[in-house]
């Protein structure tokens, strides 16, 4: 089983921000992370694991996500996610194209989601907390969240 521990962060919210990602399989590790000069904490969040997700190379092994984030287990673990795509309910939800990217690469995977506390000791999440700060404080560049400033002109935020 390969292991995905997941943060994000926004300093402002929305401000810039980041995410931080670890892959873990046996004793291979790798950390993801980047940086973006304005977006929103539950974007980071959920980029982290489209992220991680999309850098796994062996579809076939399972994967665990573990994230604090509430935002994204709970709208897989609840379904709600799929309600919405069903419902073509997106367009009135913040982060369609986030989530339509997400579930393009969940339905390619074998994913669970294991949702854990934050800033309460775990290791893995407070490693990708420190990463998700660094990038969102410029470490490494600011990239563009098209996305999230794509809807921040037209106003449908």
């Amino acid at each position: 089983m390969i292991h995905l521990f997941t943060d994000g962060s926004a300093r402002g919210n929305p401000g810039p921000g980041g995410y931080g990602a670890i892959l873990r399989y046996g004793p291979h590790e790798k950390e993801l992370t980047q940086g973006f000069r304005h977006t929103t904490n539950n974007r980071m969040e959920l980029l982290a694991v489209i992220v991680g997700l999309e850098a796994v190379t062996r579809p076939d092994l399972s994967i665990r996500v573990v994230s604090d984030s509430k935002y994204v287990v709970d709208a897989v673990e609840k379904k709600w996610v799929f309600g919405w795509e069903k419902k073509s309910d997106f367009g009135k939800k913040a982060n369609e194209d986030l989530w339509r990217r997400f579930l393009k690469i969940y339905r390619q995977r074998k994913v669970s989601f294991h949702w854990i506390k934050g800033h309460a000791g775990h290791a893995e999440n407070e490693r990708c907390d420190v990463l998700a700060v660094q990038s969102a404080l410029g470490k490494g560049g600011l990239l563009v969240d098209e996305g999230y400033e794509a809807l921040a002109k037209t106003s449908l935020l």
